[in-house]
């Protein structure tokens, strides 16, 4: 289960439906990221055909990451069973 979020509008999308912190072009692939990381009780659950599913590194260490579209990522971290710190970003 998603327990926390870091981007704000992200957390909004997620809540409400809301496009409005988000890239709307992205709602539809991040709302199916979103309900399968809602659902997943460990990273390797979002490991999914096209997301290119990886941990990432460094200052990140233990968090992992999924493409949304281009650049542009949703990372997140597992605290036991729950999601925490859900990001949305242009990495690059």
């Amino acid at each position: 289960m998603i327990k926390t979020f870091r981007h704000k509008g992200l957390e909004t999308f997620f809540k409400t439906g809301s496009k409005a912190g988000i890239q709307p072009r992205h709602a539809a692939k991040l709302e199916r990221q979103l309900i399968r990381l809602n659902v997943a009780k460990d990273p390797g659950y979002m490991n999914m055909p096209g997301w290119d599913f990886h941990p990432l590194t460094e200052n990140l260490a233990g968090h992992y990451s999924v493409s949304v579209n281009g650049n542009w990522r949703m990372a997140f971290k597992f605290e036991g069973e729950d999601a925490v710190l859900v990001d949305y970003r242009d990495y690059h």
